[in-house]
């Protein structure tokens, strides 16, 4: 798949744009829809730091907010030497809501890169479908 290196490029380019004057720890993203758009996020800190977003969010937010809902892979970078950068839970869960089977390629600034899926990020998660699920409890209102 040729197209795996140019998305982690992507993804370390991203990362130069971040703001993290609080951890000063740079995250990029670059997600690839199906029909081969790209968007990129970096993380943004805030000083009310629960306030602060993820690379992966703000990708997939700049992806959702121009009408795109289906995503190949997302490949995500930072400056950690000798360990692939990992999303945090609230990210996996976030990325999850699209889909548990598509590819996330963690990298390292080398560019090696370690495939790993939504589903093997966050085994047994919870997503949209379970919504859907008949379930022994209504409410009163019959809802």
């Amino acid at each position: 798949m040729d197209w795996i290196k140019p998305l982690i490029h992507q993804s370390q380019g991203a990362k130069e744009f971040a703001y993290c004057p609080y951890s000063k720890f740079r995250v990029g993203a670059a997600l690839l829809a199906h029909d081969g758009t790209v968007f990129t996020g970096c993380n943004v800190e805030n000083a009310s730091y629960n306030l602060g977003l993820c690379a992966e969010r703000t990708a997939i937010a700049k992806a959702v907010s121009g009408g795109y809902r289906s995503f190949k892979a997302i490949a995500i970078a930072s400056d950690l030497e000798d360990q692939f950068v990992s999303p945090c839970g609230g990210c996996r869960q976030f990325m999850r809501e699209f889909g548990d089977h598509w590819s996330v390629y963690l990298s390292k600034p080398d560019g090696s890169y370690k495939e790993m899926t939504i589903e093997d990020l966050l085994p047994v998660s919870f997503g949209p479908e379970d919504l859907k699920k008949k379930r022994l409890f209504t409410t009163k209102n019959g809802s």
